[in-house]
């Protein structure tokens, strides 16, 4: 299966990173990559929301779960720890990806989110996404989020943001068929 780059959104102070086109039944797989993606206020979760069709406000039912792993710069026990802060079980809030990420040079996230059939009008849409960040507390952290989006409706938008403030940094969105 071939990876299609569909857009790539570049943010520099924005708010948020918006994909408001695209996401059809062109695919049945969507990847998201976030590259270096840095908040302008420091200890930040990263998150994401979905718009189902002929819908508006980023707020669809979500069920999902959270864990990850850390290890700190000075050493020490590396940890693996199930979130449950992070978990929706069909809430309609912004699903954190990763939390704590810091604003310095040297803090960002990058990762990847996966859509799987957006389009489709009969089922639930599934996703799952893995990042890694450098925590403002000086670990580093892996995590990964599962869940689904229930709605039987086409997810036709995601939006990226920050629990508070801008961020720069680069996501890519790409097609997989």
């Amino acid at each position: 299966m071939a990876m299609t780059l569909i857009t790539t959104n570049t943010s520099s102070g924005a708010a948020t990173s918006d994909f408001t086109s695209s996401i059809d039944s062109t695919y049945k797989l969507y990847i998201f990559k976030f590259y270096d993606v840095n908040p302008a206020t420091n200890d930040q979760a990263f998150s994401f929301q979905g718009n189902a069709s002929s819908q508006s406000g980023y707020n669809e039912t979500i069920t999902s779960t959270s864990f990850r792993a850390y290890n700190y710069e000075s050493g020490g026990t590396p940890l693996l720890t199930y979130q449950a802060t992070q978990d929706q079980g069909q809430g309609t809030g912004f699903q954190t990806i990763q939390e704590g990420v810091g604003s310095a040079s040297d803090e960002s996230i990058a990762g990847e989110l996966f859509l799987f059939n957006p389009s489709n009008t009969t089922y639930v849409k599934h996703f799952y996404a893995t990042s890694n960040s450098t925590h403002t507390t000086a670990f580093t952290m892996q995590s990964y989020i599962a869940g689904y989006f229930n709605v039987t409706a086409a997810i036709t938008n995601i939006q990226f943001k920050f629990s508070s403030g801008n961020m720069d940094g680069v996501i890519k969105m790409y097609g997989v068929g």
